[in-house]
C-alpha cells in the first residue's frame, strides 16, 4: 500500500510523457520545416539549371 501511494504522488511519470511530447511535437516541425526548404532549393536548383547555358 505504501509503495502505491508513492507511486500515485510521484511525478515523475506524468513528467516524462510531457516531455516526450514535446519532444515529438518539436520533430514533427523539424521535418515539416526541412522538408519545405528541401522543396524551394530543389526549385531554385532547377531554375538555375535550366537558365544556364
Amino acid at each position: 500500500m505504501k509503495r502505491l501511494c508513492e507511486f500515485l504522488k510521484s511525478e515523475d511519470g506524468p513528467t516524462a510523457v510531457e516531455y516526450s511530447v514535446m519532444l515529438a511535437l518539436i520533430v514533427v516541425v523539424c521535418i515539416n520545416t526541412i522538408s519545405a526548404v528541401g522543396t524551394k532549393v530543389n526549385s531554385r536548383m532547377s531554375a538555375n539549371k535550366t537558365a544556364l547555358p
